[in-house]
């Protein structure tokens, strides 16, 4: 009698393990985890009679983070974040592609906290759009300091002004490195005879934090303000926007 021949089972290729999901990004079957639920409510309860005031930087993050990411604990990713970045106004004005090398961030939380920012901007700028801006000198300042003290390269931006002076536009003029950005006086001063305009204010950043004046930015405005007296434009001042404080090249006695 013949033996069956012997069978072996195919061996299938292995396959890659699945790449882990961060513990804090990963899904929760049913319903949000009570305890999840209850601290997002003293959170909010906290936020709502308190204010920001009541509140450390880390927790503002996360109460932007709860929209963005619903059914997680996302306290370990407002750390991250944190460690990462710096403060809460670092986070919001960091770069999406830099976001994105923190684990747990995806596209829906970069938006949520784009949209926070340009909310932030955009009210800080409806305090001095369309008004004297010489008589609201401590608004012009707050703005500038919301929309640049937390960049993290150059930009450089004029605040154009009519007769009255009144902002009648804020516009960016260049971008540049981490310690430098181009400027052109020829384009400033077109610019405001493209606009009307009688004044300006120039405006940039430091990303270093220190708003102490380079000798490239005592020169430059130097240049504008030559060019704009040619013209009969005047340059109410040269705002140097630091981390933690701005410095006037006017009071500093530079122009």
């Amino acid at each position: 009698m013949r033996r069956p021949n012997s069978f072996q089972e195919p061996q299938l290729p292995l396959m890659d393990p699945a790449p882990a999901v961060p513990a804090m990004m990963a899904p929760v079957a049913g319903r949000v985890p009570s305890y999840i639920k209850d601290h997002r409510k003293r959170l909010r309860d906290r936020f709502m009679s308190g204010g920001a005031a009541a509140m450390p930087d880390y927790e503002m993050l996360e109460l932007v983070l709860f929209r963005a990411i619903p059914r997680a604990d996302v306290k370990p990713l407002a750390r991250a974040l944190m460690d990462r970045f710096g403060d809460f106004n670092r986070v919001l004005s960091a770069d999406p592609e830099r976001l994105k090398e923190v684990a747990g961030i995806g596209d829906s939380v970069i938006t949520d906290l784009k949209i926070v920012e340009a909310a932030a901007h955009r009210m800080a700028r409806s305090r001095v759009i369309d008004r004297p801006v010489m008589s609201g000198w401590d608004a012009v300042i707050d703005y500038c300091h919301t929309s640049m003290a937390h960049r993290e390269t150059e930009q450089f931006r004029v605040f154009y002004l009519d007769r009255k002076n009144i902002l009648i536009a804020d516009e960016e003029q260049a971008r540049g490195t981490v310690d430098h950005v181009p400027v052109y006086p020829r384009e400033v001063v077109k610019r405001a005879l493209e606009l009307n305009a009688s004044a300006l204010i120039l405006v940039h950043n430091h990303p270093s934090g220190d708003p102490s004046p380079s000798e490239a930015d005592i020169a430059m405005t130097a240049q504008i303000e030559t060019a704009a007296q040619v013209l009969g434009l005047t340059l109410h001042d040269h705002i140097i926007v630091g981390k933690s404080r701005e410095l006037s090249l006017r009071a500093e006695g530079f122009i």
